[in-house]
């Protein structure tokens, strides 16, 4: 039976809000519409903060209690400044409303009652650190001998353990789906994931991902807590619900079990983190599980020109599985996004150089310009260009690709291969070896630097007579990749000697010491692709150290030195919006991600597209290199991606670049 708390006219607060004069028709009828489910739809850009800030406002200048709303977002920080924006509005304490995130809002419920779930309310919460270094710790307790055979480390295993929460799956299940390299070691996991929970109950402590087991389970199990809750709040709002995963929905289920009163907001448009077990269908099947919902959509967008967003709405309306809607621009008509087809990928990078010190020329500041990607190795030859030409950057996506770990872990082979004597390059590579740590490192240096040929030493094993605690499985890999990496160097073959690195345990390396190790070999791929620009070993690492070396922080013109244009891929990218946005290697083969495509994720990649067309605000440019060189098969020929060709061709212009233009 559906019961319903209604609005009620015993509000202490006068109305204070013009609600006509403030809110546009469409967000309107969200903000006063009556009780029951409500499902919006909130485009890019139609002011979906606000909407839920008026809703909470005018709900509590209709009488209901502030602690009988309940506001979950994904940063405690976005639920702070709806808070506060509410608090400005109406002029009220809102420290009486349960709002912030998910994780933030379990601990609260758990503490409360810690007793019925096993634990004590003093409870404490590791992080993501700590939850790693406990797990290592359960390794070491179950005697898995890492010095017998190479296994995942703790932060590896964290994910696997983390994936499987989050989707209310099966270790097995997780393992097939996201890590089927781990296949053989199924068991052993499984066995790892119960004393790790055993030892975290033991220490009194949760984990992130505990919270919300902690708390799904205590509402599904216990029918008193569950009607307590559901009974407490009589409102619940959620925002970016298209990024819920499937616990975190059941748990709004359970929370509004008895008033029904759940207003979900998000952008099925805009759901593209799967891969962290955000569950698309979470928005798509409200509707179902809610049939009494009224469905609500903004399509009024206050951000982007007509032209950009005719753009986005031909992108996405060729996914099937969607709320159908059209953005419409506030905005005036501006300039008709670029398509720039480039001779190869340097030529890509000298051009959006080029265009942003153009800009920057024109009055637009270089904070409010963004260059987009799919994937992190897709600006590295614009981080070498626009360090060049002195343009400020920030990376958003990580770190500077030269400064992330695995490629400075594979430039380090390289490095003592040119300079035997590069100490830290030395201790880099030995402490990625099993057992081995900083004093050892530093006793095994001492020996090498006292070596005629330091090199030698790792060819004919002999470092072992220093390393005697070290398997003599490692030695040998040793053995072999030095007498590749020897032979490779005499002939210059720079991207030969990184394919020797992964060959000779690098690539298992990364599996067993990154949870994104896919992307990372991915990343390696390409430096080997980049490599085969350079015809000395020393002109390239030459080239390496001035990129990690030089900030890009001295800028050309005075007045500017705060200001740094944005890198940063589309996932990172997504809330955010500037005036001008490029958007890099827009071709098939790189955007969409094959693997994506292979795996049946097409409508998402198409998101994506939609997610970085609609960040720009005034300007978009869509670049692709027409050839990129493989190592494996040479000059390669590239299409625009599917997303451009689908497009029609009233809704961009397509210039072509001479190397003139791009002449700095």
């Amino acid at each position: 039976m559906k019961r319903y708390s209604l609005h009620r006219d015993t509000s202490p607060y006068k109305q204070l809000i013009d609600y006509e004069k403030e809110l546009n028709e469409e967000q309107l009828k969200v903000v006063m519409a009556g009780p029951g489910p409500i499902l919006v739809i909130a485009g890019a850009g139609s002011g979906k903060t606000r909407v839920v800030t008026y809703r909470v406002a005018h709900l509590l200048e209709q009488g209901v209690s502030p602690n009988s709303i309940l506001l979950l977002t994904f940063t405690n920080k976005a639920a702070r400044e709806m808070l506060h924006r509410v608090e400005h509005l109406i002029k009220i304490d809102t420290r009486y409303i349960w709002g912030g995130t998910f994780h933030h809002i379990g601990n609260i419920i758990l503490r409360q009652n810690a007793g019925r779930i096993g634990y004590q309310g003093h409870f404490s919460i590791l992080d993501n650190e700590d939850a790693k270094d406990l797990i290592e710790v359960v390794t070491k307790d179950a005697n898995i001998d890492r010095k017998e055979r190479r296994f995942p480390k703790g932060q590896v295993l964290k994910e696997v353990f983390s994936y499987t929460a989050n989707t209310m799956g099966t270790i097995e299940e997780s393992v097939k789906e996201r890590f089927p390299y781990f296949i053989e070691i199924l068991d052993e996991i499984t066995m790892l994931e119960k004393r790790y929970q055993e030892k975290k109950r033991a220490m009194n402590a949760m984990d992130f991902d505990d919270l919300l087991v902690y708390w799904h389970k205590l509402l599904r199990d216990d029918e008193s807590v569950r009607q307590f809750y559901a009974s407490t709040f009589t409102h619940i709002l959620v925002d970016e619900y298209q990024d819920t995963n499937r616990i975190q929905a059941e748990i709004v289920d359970f929370m509004g079990a008895i008033n029904r009163n759940v207003t979900v907001v998000g952008d099925d448009a805009q759901s593209i983190y799967s891969f962290r077990g955000a569950n698309f269908q979470n928005i798509l099947e409200f509707p179902r599980r809610y049939p009494e919902a009224q469905v609500f959509k903004l399509e009024t967008n206050y951000r982007s020109t007509p032209e950009i967003l005719g753009l986005a709405n031909n992108s996405i309306a060729h996914n099937l599985k969607q709320f159908e809607k059209n953005l419409i621009a506030v905005k005036r008509s501006g300039a008709t996004p670029v398509l720039t087809p480039m001779r190869d990928v340097l030529q890509q990078a000298e051009f959006v150089a080029q265009r942003i010190l153009e800009l920057r020329d024109d009055g637009v500041p270089l904070d409010q310009i963004a260059v987009l990607y799919r994937a992190h190795y897709h600006c590295m030859e614009l981080q070498m260009e626009l360090t060049r030409r002195d343009i400020p950057f920030e990376v958003r996506s990580g770190l500077r690709f030269f400064e992330q770990a695995h490629i400075k872990d594979v430039v380090a082979h390289l490095r003592v291969m040119a300079n035997p004597t590069d100490e830290i390059s030395w201790k880099r590579i030995l402490k990625m070896a099993p057992h081995i740590g900083k004093k050892t490192a530093d006793r095994a240096y001492e020996y090498l630097k006292t070596a005629e040929d330091p090199i030698r030493l790792f060819i004919t094993k002999k470092i072992g007579e220093q390393l005697k605690t070290l398997p003599q499985e490692n030695l040998e890999t040793w053995s072999q990749l030095f007498k590749e990496l020897d032979g490779l160097k005499a002939q210059e073959a720079l991207s030969d000697m990184i394919s020797a690195v992964l060959k000779h345990g690098y690539a298992d390396y990364l599996k067993l010491n990154f949870p994104n190790h896919e992307s990372r070999l991915e990343d390696l791929t390409q430096l080997m692709n980049f490599s085969t620009k350079y015809q000395s070993l020393v002109t390239f690492l030459s080239e390496l150290s001035l990129m990690s070396g030089v900030t890009g922080e001295e800028i050309v013109s005075a007045g500017y030195d705060d200001e740094r244009v944005v890198l940063s891929t589309v996932h990172q990218a997504k809330g955010l919006e500037w005036k001008a946005v490029f958007m890099i290697w827009c071709a098939e083969g790189r955007f969409p991600n094959p693997k994506a495509v292979e795996e049946g994720a097409l409508e998402e990649e198409r998101r994506l597209f939609y997610v970085a067309s609609t960040r720009a605000m005034d300007q978009l440019y869509l670049c692709y290199p027409l050839t990129v060189f493989d190592k494996q098969v040479g000059l390669v020929i590239l299409k625009p991606s599917r997303f451009i060709s689908e497009l029609k061709a009233i809704h961009y212009e397509e210039w072509q670049i001479s190397d003139f233009d791009t002449m700095p």
